[in-house]
């Protein structure tokens, strides 16, 4: 085995056992056990809600030891091999064990971004909204893009996505969308896309094909679970009806399902139309309130509003995180990390992840 190899080899160790102290796993192991056998008393749903809580608290723990204990598994594998693999010259083994250190090398680095994801609402599931900014009818296209790229991005990571609410362009595109991503720490990884993206590219949709500069915004919000009270006077409410947009059947046309909530003391608006019934559109309008009034709770009690809400952005030139730029070359970069890549449909097909880790890593 050469000495590049024994190396890495040396490397990966040694950020395996620095994560094992720095993230106390042992502990987190220790106490995964606890909990694994108050689960297996014959009592335990006597109580549902502490029965709940206590696989919640597992099911966390587990998110960290779970990997790590797959990843040092996967590595003593390889490493035991590829010495024989070597001795043997045996190539294509010892590219599939190169390979698999790639990958472990890689997982190495998502838990170690991951340790950065500690804030109070990280953990939780969320809401993503796009709304499109100055640039008129591309603005719309551009939204529907960063739609399409968002929900590759959650559908790569194993989250599951759901519309909640759409506002369609006049020509193309979506003046609006609302997103819901369901999956681990999927609000720590999100809130790393708030703020204005800026495209730049030649339009289709001018005939002297011009280049032209087009905005659209990004918000993310935790998804606020019951065990959290958040108290909604009704008379801070005005609750609107509408007939929901786009297809969908004898049933969009014919009735005033979809559901907008204002909420008058803070001006904060949300709107669901997908679900089946009013009243299922309302319920989900209510999740989002309760979830965007606790954020700004949580906001002010920590006197962090930069780092949980993002600044108040103008959706339009000079206010960007962000652009993505397809003529004359190609090109996205961060303008908050600088990290930049040239292959801008990887991006556009959901391989964010890059952005999102410097961002982590930089500001989380």
């Amino acid at each position: 085995m050469n000495n590049e190899t024994q190396l890495r080899l040396k490397g990966i160790e040694e950020r395996q056992l620095h994560m094992l102290r720095y993230l106390d796993l042992a502990s987190k192991e220790a106490r995964v056990k606890e909990l694994e056998t108050l689960m297996e008393e014959g009592d335990f749903w006597s109580h549902s809600e502490q029965a709940q809580a206590v696989i919640n608290e597992c099911n966390q723990l587990r998110a960290w030891t779970m990997p790590y204990q797959d990843l040092k598994r996967r590595f003593e594998d390889v490493k035991a091999l590829l010495p024989e693999a070597f001795e043997l010259n045996e190539q294509a083994l010892i590219d599939e064990l190169l390979e698999q250190l790639d990958q472990i090398e890689k997982q190495l680095s998502d838990l170690e971004v991951r340790r950065m994801l500690s804030g109070e609402m990280d953990g939780k599931d969320c809401y993503l909204t796009i709304n499109s900014g100055a640039g008129g009818t591309e603005a719309c296209d551009w939204a529907h893009m960063l739609s399409r790229m968002y929900q590759r991005w959650a559908s790569k990571r194993g989250w599951k996505v759901e519309i909640i609410d759409f506002v369609e362009g006049e020509v193309v595109g979506l003046k609006s969308i609302t997103l819901r991503f369901q999956g681990g720490y999927a609000y720590g990884y999100a809130k790393a896309e708030k703020g204005v993206h800026r495209l730049v590219r030649i339009s289709p949709f001018d005939s002297n094909a011009k280049r032209h500069t087009s905005f659209a915004s990004v918000d993310v919000s935790p998804e606020i679970t019951d065990d959290i009270q958040i108290e909604i006077r009704p008379e801070d409410l005005r609750i609107d009806t509408y007939r929901s947009s786009g297809a969908g059947g004898q049933h969009v046309n014919k009735t005033d399902s979809a559901v907008r909530l204002t909420h008058l003391p803070t001006g904060i608006v949300v709107s669901c139309q997908t679900q089946r019934s009013q009243v299922q559109n309302k319920e989900a309008c209510f999740q989002m309130l309760r979830s965007k009034l606790y954020e700004l709770e949580v906001t002010e009690r920590e006197k962090a509003l930069n780092s949980l809400k993002g600044e108040k952005m103008e959706n339009a030139w000079g206010s960007q995180i962000r652009n993505y730029v397809f003529q004359p070359y190609t090109l996205v970069k961060d303008t908050r990390t600088k990290v930049e890549s040239g292959n801008i449909q990887a991006v556009m097909d959901g391989e964010i992840d890059e952005f999102v880790n410097a961002y982590l890593k930089e500001f989380g």
